[in-house]
């Protein structure tokens, strides 16, 4: 019971030393505004920043859906054709370790609509690690199964159905893990750069905005909700995690 607890108790005592110190050093709100002041401007201005965080959770869940599927059926086919994972790997490392900062501004140029740019830079974030535990579970399969399949002269989509795509779910979970917060931050960077504003705009735009405006405290509630989100979206998939993979795969095991 403590131990499932400690993590809350943990986060509130956080939150209790952040409001002591505001209040005990007088900081003003403008520099650091309390947890409680943020939360009350969280609760005057929701309406505006509930329509910004849809657009944010659209980007990200459509970025990430997509790097699902991509990274799934490119890493199937990489598992089947050696030759052609040599041959294309490379790219997706390039598209890696280029930092979206530097190309989101190309692909907004290159991408007419502004939406669909945003869903290109998040996407582009959150597809190698999908692809790169995909291919890892892949390749890990059992060797002696793998003789047995061939043994058994088991076709190539057998093989990939009955034996490797159990092998590669504890990986493939794992790159989820990751690629689900990777999304996010995709999507908000991108909306920075982009510097958008409007009505279809996420929170980064209201965090950019409140920064101009010197709104402080409202920067924070936009900061609290992209944080809560994300905390949310490492919870869910753990909780697919488990409930994928806690009865037979030791990962899950206490």
């Amino acid at each position: 019971m403590i131990r499932r607890l400690a993590p809350a108790l943990t986060l509130l005592g956080a939150v209790a030393a952040w409001e002591a110190l505001v209040r005990l050093a007088h900081i003003p709100h403008y520099t650091l505004p309390a947890p409680s002041l943020v939360a009350q401007t969280l609760l005057q201005n929701f309406g505006s920043l509930a329509a910004s965080w849809w657009f944010t959770l659209e980007i990200t869940f459509g970025a990430l859906a997509l790097a699902c599927a991509g990274g799934v059926l490119i890493a199937s086919v990489f598992a089947l054709s050696r030759p052609l994972e040599q041959a294309l790997f490379p790219l997706a490392v390039v598209l890696q370790v280029t930092p979206i900062v530097a190309i989101a501004p190309l692909i907004l140029i290159y991408v007419e609509s502004t939406t669909a740019a945003l869903l290109l830079c998040a996407w582009i974030v959150a597809f190698f690690p999908i692809l790169s535990n995909t291919v890892v579970g892949l390749r890990a399969a059992e060797p002696h199964l793998r003789d047995l399949f061939r043994l058994y002269r088991a076709t190539p989509m057998q093989r990939l159905r009955l034996l490797l795509v159990p092998s590669a779910l504890p990986y493939f979970v794992a790159g989820l893990k990751i690629s689900g917060g990777l999304s996010l931050i995709g999507a908000v960077t991108a909306e920075m750069v982009a510097g958008a504003a409007g009505r279809e705009t996420g929170l980064a735009s209201r965090i950019l905005e409140a920064s101009f405006r010197t709104e402080t405290p409202k920067m924070f509630a936009a900061l609290a909700l992209l944080v809560l989100t994300g905390v949310l979206i490492f919870w869910s998939f753990d909780a697919l995690s488990r409930a994928l993979l806690g009865r037979w795969h030791a990962s899950q095991r206490d």
